[in-house]
């Protein structure tokens, strides 16, 4: 019988390829959700949900850099009460993991939505401590070690499923982010989320996003993102990672792959093109039998090793 050189396991997933929906892109409902995974995605992020419907910030929220997207949307989202039944919808219409990304404005909120999610469920958990434009949740979270040790430790006390933890690049040192997070019960990191920044428009001498900063993602941060996944893999070698910044073709799959990643997850350019999952893992698959590799988990890390 034939293997899938493409399958992988990691964290108590398993996925039939390693591409994943970003957290944010077409997340929304069980039907977007269900369009990703028919164009290719091995696994899905939803939006990120906390305890209370969110309105999120004013137009307008995106604007496009030259290699990326700014956005600034503030997290808007219809609570987990509402949005458990989007979950429990999705596990009857998608085959692959249904993977719910949360937030919220203490270790006790980030637990209270992770154990509904899981009820409702989820296959696994990301937490969402490294949004860049929402006080009080997110970056603050992620940029501060004894505030990202107490959300980790509470939220896995409240689940059995698996805990990703999605951090944050606006930092000084990433591994140590790393550490505080696997040290506290992380089974899995996604390196990274998006970058600070913010667009000015010159007619009008006025910052373009009602929030003034939001944050960068697309082609223009992959090589932050890269190094990032790097540093972690050579620190803590261990470590599920998945790699998050930039990925469009399979080249950057492959990319962040030999530099630790155990899979990728997909953002921006599915803005472009929805069945992106699709020609990424075409082309891994074509890449592996040119190189004469039998499985995508062959070449994890190997950039540290050549």
């Amino acid at each position: 019988m034939e293997t899938n050189p493409l399958s992988i396991s990691f964290a108590g997933l398993t996925l039939a390829n390693p591409t994943i929906l970003a957290s944010g892109i077409l997340g929304y409902s069980a039907e977007s959700l269900r369009r990703v995974a028919k164009g290719g995605a091995g696994a899905v992020v939803t939006k990120s949900i906390g305890v209370e419907p969110r309105v999120g910030y004013s137009n307008p929220t995106v604007v496009q850099s030259e290699a990326g997207l700014i956005n600034a949307m503030g997290l808007p989202n219809p609570g987990i009460e509402v949005y458990a039944a989007e979950i429990k919808f999705s596990k009857t219409v998608l085959r692959v993991p249904v993977i719910v990304s949360v937030f919220g404005y203490s270790a006790e909120e980030y637990a209270a939505v992770a154990k509904r999610a899981v009820l409702a469920g989820a296959d696994a958990v990301e937490l969402n401590v490294s949004c860049p434009h929402v006080k009080q949740t997110g970056a603050e979270i992620g940029q501060n070690q004894k505030l990202l040790v107490e959300v980790v430790e509470t939220v896995k006390a409240a689940i059995s499923k698996p805990l990703i933890v999605k951090l944050s690049p606006n930092v000084a040192d990433i591994t140590v982010s790393a550490h505080a997070a696997v040290e506290a019960g992380a089974d899995a990191l996604t390196v990274a989320n998006t970058l600070k920044a913010m667009a000015i428009d010159a007619e009008t001498m006025m910052p373009i996003l009602a929030n003034v900063r939001g944050g960068l993602s697309g082609p223009a941060i992959k090589p932050v993102a890269l190094r990032c996944v790097y540093d972690i893999h050579e620190a803590y070698e261990d470590v599920p990672i998945i790699g998050c910044g930039g990925v469009s073709d399979w080249r950057d799959a492959v990319e962040f792959m030999l530099a630790g990643a155990s899979a990728v997850q997909v953002g921006t350019a599915v803005a472009v093109d929805v069945d992106v999952f699709g020609s990424i893992n075409k082309g891994v698959e074509t890449y592996l039998r040119k190189k004469q590799f039998g499985s995508v988990k062959d070449i994890v890390g190997l950039a540290h090793h050549k």
